[in-house]
């Protein structure tokens, strides 16, 4: 474990040994042991000046100065010149803001173990007539695998017998069904939305399609440079101003006790605890919300986004296929064509089967009960419905049962899919399913715009005519399609050059993107693991509407750190000026830096509200 590590871990127990030493010293001078007191405010001091020389360190080899060394210059001048109450005062300032800077950033990443459970662990192996359970690096190529009803496809491989249904919806984008037949090829990451079926494997799991997105995914976080500190951008000029002032006040009146004042008063304490404060308090709004936001860093970057690129399937869209149309083509009316779908389809486990029935429950219809039902997989389904013979199932299944085509013509809009029912051998209709678009949606676009996102791009790994036609109408820049997980990186990266990227995206497939962005949005309540651990915020609801407050309150949070910032430099230069000319000593410019404190921190939590 690195020494960092270890400072990391021990920052609840130093914040605590400061106030209870600094307390402790109060008691013992109280009590009439005046050295004694002066021993433990140097005793806590020396921890916490060891745990800041620690984390300096670390930081000048990464090549950052930050405003710690003004904290570090303050507590060691304070104990070389006897100042132990200032040290002391000091030493609790500088760790209870670390303390509540690494709270922050524990805090919010607490919940995001609950949205990465996707990820497949093991697989049922056949070996020897029976199914063992397996982890998945002991897969090899040509190993026949199970794939229960909802399994996650482990590795990439081909579909061993009969037909599979899947939803690739988290790994391509597309959120309808597909049907994959016998030697059919299986995305490991995909989902089996059918019934059970065998397939044989084709690669390892490293090699597979996952685990090459999840590399693209750490390569995206590697090459991502970690942002500095808000207030760490005014280090080297704070901290060049403070050595010179304070070394003057020393020379031009040769009192070394002017210079410790200085350094104390010019502690930046103000900055190191209000900027967390305002940033935990961004944090708290936005979680109220549904909004998780990883860490203060996430939170200044959604702040300053000048771009969007958004994804198109269950984030733009709702993500799922809905019935959209009853298309009747015989005698019988639309909701009588939906209520013999749905009682035949009772039978049938396939998705599309059960989104029908769901609809005509949901329209309180009364579902009759099916018989001599026969289900040919991944085609359709036939059966008897108050004595009447009905086969429900795709076009081409449906024609074929019945000797003739069901509608005359398919004017389906692009990316839909159509199920025909058809009663006592003739035409009834055709129900059209498809992904719609979310509620809203050009108004979120116009407020978006209406707070600083200059450009929206559509980047989707769908066909070029459906993104289009999802796209008509709304206040698209560019719309991009047919993009693989990888080209999803490039067109964030060439974004880059209108300003800050915002990167929306709910499935496997765009987790690169969203790691590559300034800032990445994950659709978490229904997306993939993968999206939501590459992500910098996440959408615990399903509403896309979201990520509009979300803006707001990292731009408002960053504000009123930016204040804090300010106005904590400014107060404490003021204090320093004063110090160098004696009007304050050490330990009283120690409790005026408090009273600067407060003054901040109070400005900070106005984070909270709306």
């Amino acid at each position: 474990m690195s020494l960092l590590s270890i400072h990391n871990r021990a920052r609840p127990f130093i914040a605590a040994l400061a106030a209870a030493g600094l307390a402790a010293g109060f008691l013992a001078r109280l009590a009439g042991l005046g050295a004694w007191s002066d021993l433990i405010w140097a005793a806590v001091t020396v921890p916490v000046l060891l745990a800041l020389l620690t984390e300096i360190v670390t930081s000048l080899r990464r090549g950052d100065v930050g405003l710690d060394i003004v904290a570090a210059l303050s507590m060691s001048v304070a104990l070389a010149f006897g100042q132990q109450l200032a040290a002391a005062i000091v030493a609790l300032m500088y760790a209870g803001g670390q303390y509540l800077e690494s709270f922050a950033e524990r805090r919010a990443r607490r919940e995001m173990t609950a949205l990465l459970s996707r990820v497949p662990r093991t697989a049922l192996r056949h070996r020897d007539g029976r199914l063992e359970e397996v982890a998945l690096d002991l897969i090899l190529p040509g190993d026949r695998l199970l794939l229960r009803r909802g399994d996650v496809v482990p590795v990439d491989g081909t579909v061993a017998a009969g037909t599979a249904v899947l939803d690739q919806s988290a790994l391509t984008g597309e959120a309808m069904p597909v049907k994959i037949a016998a030697g059919g090829p299986l995305l490991s990451g995909s989902t089996n939305a059918g019934d059970a079926v065998d397939m044989v494997a084709s690669r390892l799991a490293a090699e597979s399609t996952y685990a090459g997105v999840v590399r693209l995914v750490e390569a995206a976080q590697r090459s991502r440079a970690p942002m500095a500190r808000l207030a760490d951008r005014f280090a080297i000029l704070f901290l060049v101003v403070t050595v010179a002032l304070a070394a003057a006040a020393w020379w031009l009146s040769g009192d070394p006790i002017r210079a410790v004042a200085v350094l104390v008063v010019a502690t930046p304490c103000p900055l190191i605890l209000a900027v967390p404060v305002a940033i935990v308090a961004g944090l708290s709004r936005a979680a109220k919300l549904g909004i998780l936001i990883k860490g203060g860093k996430a939170l200044e970057n959604l702040a300053r986004v000048r771009t969007l690129v958004i994804d198109k399937t269950g984030t733009l869209t709702v993500g799922e296929a809905r019935l959209v149309e009853v298309r009747p083509a015989g005698e019988f009316p639309a909701e009588e064509v939906l209520r013999i779908a749905a009682s035949l389809e009772q039978a049938s486990p396939h998705i599309i089967a059960q989104t029908i029935v769901a609809e005509a429950r949901a329209r309180q219809m009364a579902l009759a009960v099916p018989s001599a039902v026969v289900e040919t997989p991944g085609d359709g389904i036939e059966g008897t419905i108050d004595g009447r013979s009905v086969v429900v199932g795709g076009l081409g299944f449906v024609a074929r049962r019945i000797g003739k085509p069901v509608l005359a013509g398919d004017a389906r809009p692009p990316g839909a899919v159509a199920a025909a029912v058809a009663v006592d051998g003739q035409p009834a209709g055709v129900l059209i399913f498809a992904d719609p678009l979310r509620a809203g949606t050009e108004q979120l676009l116009r407020s978006l715009r209406a707070i600083g996102i200059d450009r929206v791009v559509l980047a989707t790994g769908d066909r070029p005519a459906v993104a289009n036609f999802i796209a008509a109408g709304l206040s698209f820049d560019q719309v991009r399609a047919e993009l693989t997980p990888d080209q999803k990186i490039l067109t964030v990266l060439s974004e880059r050059k209108h300003g800050p990227v915002l990167m929306i995206g709910d499935g496997i497939n765009d987790a690169p993107a969203l790691a590559a962005a300034d800032v990445g949005v994950a659709m978490g309540a229904k997306g993939a693991a993968g999206a939501a651990e590459a992500a910098d915020v996440v959408l615990l609801v399903d509403r896309l509407d979201r990520i509009l407050p979300a803006i707001q309150i990292a731009k408002r949070s960053r504000a009123i750190a930016l204040q804090s910032v300010v106005a904590g430099m400014g107060l404490s230069m003021l204090a320093m000026v004063a110090a160098a000319f004696g009007a304050i000593t050490p330990v009283e410019g120690a409790l005026l830096q408090e009273a600067i404190d407060v003054a901040v921190i109070f400005n900070a939590l106005r984070a909270l509200r709306g």
